[in-house]
């Protein structure tokens, strides 16, 4: 996955934004597959169960276009999203222009643009949390959490098949061991959760493929696929804001 492996490796440069190159130059694809990921609801399964966020304020982290804004205002008492990539902010705030307990807000995952203390969950699905490198983003995090607020990470499980090996033969560098450890060692717990993916048609499921990896490997993948659906597994790391003084 392009933009998942890149944004990972180039997390470590002195740079406030790593453009991601799915989202960034095909928006209305990208749409197409946010609205096949986890036909099941089970990352949401999973990350409420974890994480309860039913009347509570949650910040959503590299929200991109807003896909995912609607959801947590459902049941959240309030809901901003973060995002760095103006067109996409252009887009978020037209999908919630109804919605007046979400806004959306400018700005990187280093430099949160938010209150300390104002959030209960502050959440991130595959934006800039790829493991070694995020540390700036993490202290943000914790600094925009009020005690006992949680901080929910997902990110693609490059152990789970058939996704996970796609996504480490498009980049080798890439190090899902590495990065689950980088999250243990930084007092994450970790929950494997395996959604399903879905498309209404074959073209669909094609041109996702074809903007996640790169040319050889999408069309590896798009082979290896037989029908309309697959599975891809997701790991979900969470850790908490003390309420008090650690000793």
């Amino acid at each position: 996955m392009r933009g998942f492996v890149r944004a990972a490796l180039n997390a470590v440069r002195p740079v406030d934004v790593v453009p991601s190159p799915n989202i960034w130059h095909w928006p209305d694809v990208y749409e197409v597959e946010n609205r096949a990921q986890d036909v099941h609801g089970a990352l949401w399964s999973a990350l409420q169960s974890e994480c309860p966020f039913a009347g509570l304020d949650v910040v959503d982290i590299g929200c991109g276009d807003g896909f995912h804004l609607p959801l947590f205002a459902s049941s959240a008492r309030s809901v901003v999203g973060v995002e760095p990539h103006p067109p996409l902010v252009v887009r978020a705030r037209n999908r919630v222009a109804s919605l007046s307990n979400v806004r959306v807000v400018s700005g990187p995952a280093q430099r949160l643009p938010l209150d300390d203390g104002c959030a209960d969950l502050v959440h991130a699905r595959t934006a800039y949390f790829f493991g070694p490198g995020c540390e700036p983003g993490l202290r943000e995090a914790d600094r925009v959490l009020r005690p006992g607020g949680a901080l929910a990470i997902i990110d693609l499980d490059g152990a789970a098949s058939p996704y996970g090996p796609w996504l480490c033969v498009d980049e080798p560098r890439y190090d899902p061991a590495a990065v689950e450890k980088f999250f243990a060692d930084n007092g994450f717990s970790l929950t494997r959760v395996v959604a399903e993916w879905r498309f209404e048609r074959r073209e669909d499921l094609e041109s996702v493929l074809r903007i996640e990896f790169s040319a050889q490997v999408a069309e590896r993948a798009i082979a290896s696929v037989d029908g309309l659906s697959f599975p891809v597994g997701y790991r979900l790391h969470v850790r908490r804001k003390p309420t008090g003084l650690i000793v």
